[in-house]
């Protein structure tokens, strides 16, 4: 385990490196394991953004591979020689799902499966499949274990659970040393403005109105990106956790209105800019997961308090307005945009 391991000298395949968990991850790998060797497969889709990856270009340890995890001789040409893969790649934003599930169903499911067939053909120790809490569904009672029954209410859901289990299919059918994580909200720097933090940060800074879904108060539990990389690392650095489902959250139920109270507190602005509109469909009320396996297991626990991360947040969309202003200022972010809000 740790640094002195096999997974601190291992050559790493990152699927969904360019975007912002993936990111984090691959620098983190880059930083804590002076021996180890990255490679990125992205295909660069509008959340993944090569600014993500500024610098790594000049590190000899790092590659990057513009390519679709569907497409399986780019994957086969990816993966080769690698002792871990971690799948990143995914379309995410539950909205953009309820308007195209397809593209879902296409890189959430069938990208998986063609990771997992080349994985098949590779000798690698470690297959980490990427899920989400909201393959649980709404969880309004006692937080949810990794044997909860699986009951996604959306289209964005539902395809991650059928990644999820596909993964665990491989492990139980083929051998593929697959390891589950469902983790909770993230939130930190990078994130693609369409997304809870960044937007209300980004907006608040430009004077924009912060659209709030129905009353506010659906509940997520948040953790920081770097407490998520921590706990995939320890994860990987761990003999035994083959075919295992671990949930991943630092116990931080927040709610959207508390999520604008403490981002518009911080940056001086005004509660005004609050503006509530229509709800989405078959919006969960509370994601809540139980950590104890994680915690009991690997040893893991979050080290990010929640106030510092918040405020770390806050201030690197304040420092970084280059960064975001670009894609905020583009036409593929104006029109998502309006499609989203501006009748709402």
């Amino acid at each position: 385990m740790g640094e002195a391991g096999w997974s601190a000298k291992a050559k790493y395949l990152v699927t969904g490196g360019a975007g912002f968990i993936g990111s984090h991850f691959v620098k983190r790998v880059l930083r804590d394991y002076p021996e180890a060797r990255v490679v990125v497969l992205d295909k660069l889709t509008y959340a993944g953004n090569p600014d993500n990856l500024i610098g790594l270009e000049r590190d000899p340890r790092y590659s990057f591979i513009k390519g679709d995890i569907c497409d399986t001789a780019i994957v086969e040409r990816a993966m080769e020689g690698c002792g871990v893969c971690v799948n990143f790649a995914a379309e995410t934003h539950v909205d953009r799902s309820l308007g195209d599930p397809s593209s879902f169903v296409l890189t959430d499911v069938y990208g998986t499966h063609v990771l997992l067939e080349a994985a098949r053909r590779c000798d690698l120790r470690r297959f980490v499949q990427i899920s989400t809490d909201e393959v649980y569904g709404e969880i309004l009672g006692a937080p949810a274990n990794e044997n909860a029954p699986l009951t996604p209410t959306n289209p964005y859901a539902a395809s991650k659970a059928g990644g999820d289990r596909l993964a665990f299919s491989y492990y139980a059918s083929f051998g593929v040393p697959v390891v589950i994580t469902r983790c909770s909200n993230n939130y930190g720097p990078n994130q693609y403005p369409e997304k809870l933090f960044p937007l209300f940060i980004t907006n608040a800074m430009e004077g924009r109105k912060l659209p709030v879904y129905g009353t506010g108060r659906n509940t997520r539990d948040w953790i920081h990106v770097d407490d998520h990389c921590s706990a995939l690392l320890a994860l990987i650095e761990r003999d035994g956790v083959e075919g295992s489902v671990f949930n991943v959250a630092a116990g931080n139920e927040l709610s959207v209105l508390e999520i604008a109270e403490r981002i518009l507190k911080l940056l001086g602005k005004s509660p005004e800019l609050l503006e509530h509109v229509t709800d989405r469909p078959s919006h969960d009320r509370r994601y809540a997961l139980d950590v104890t396996k994680i915690t009991q297991i690997v040893g893991w626990k979050p080290r990010v308090p929640l106030e510092e991360g918040v405020a770390g947040t806050v201030r690197w969309y304040v420092e970084n307005s280059w960064w975001w202003e670009k894609i905020k200022s583009g036409d593929t972010y104006r029109k998502y945009y309006e499609r989203m809000y501006g009748s709402r």
